[in-house]
């Protein structure tokens, strides 16, 4: 089974435990980079680790979770070959596989239940990239 990488700020806690509950059931090998506590804390600490994971090619998709998705967006989109995007709708998760094939979600816990993460995760998790057309432009992402 695949290896997946999760981490989150304060904000994101509850999901985050949820999501690795949820995937550790479904047979997915997990890195937990945390956080465990809901004291604030700066959420580059964890969605550096993640990207890295991903970047480096040590689990095959990335999770990250914060308040708005935004911080750990921009983060792990320094790192090279990574391609994290925010999703706060189902459609958004396959979308972001299927035309941009991205390795990390992101996911804003403030305004999404844990239920709609869960969801997400598992549809960005089962959805392919789609190639083709698509492969162009992914290829010109880098720099």
């Amino acid at each position: 089974m695949q290896k997946i990488s999760i981490g989150c700020d304060h904000a994101g806690v509850v999901h985050r435990e949820a999501i690795i509950n949820y995937l550790t059931e479904k047979g997915y090998e997990i890195t937990d980079y945390g956080t465990n506590t809901t004291a604030s804390m700066d959420y580059p600490d964890i969605a550096h680790p993640v990207a890295s994971d991903v970047e480096n090619k040590q689990s095959s998709f990335g999770i990250l979770i914060c308040g708005s998705a935004n911080g750990v967006s921009i983060t792990a989109n320094k790192h090279q070959g990574v391609r994290a995007a925010l999703c706060w709708k189902d459609e958004i998760a396959a979308l972001a596989r299927q035309h941009n094939d991205a390795n990390i979600i992101c996911l804003p816990a403030r305004f999404i239940t844990i239920a709609e993460a869960i969801l997400f995760t598992d549809t960005f998790l089962k959805t392919n990239f789609e190639g083709g057309r698509h492969q162009n432009r992914v290829d010109k992402i880098s720099c």
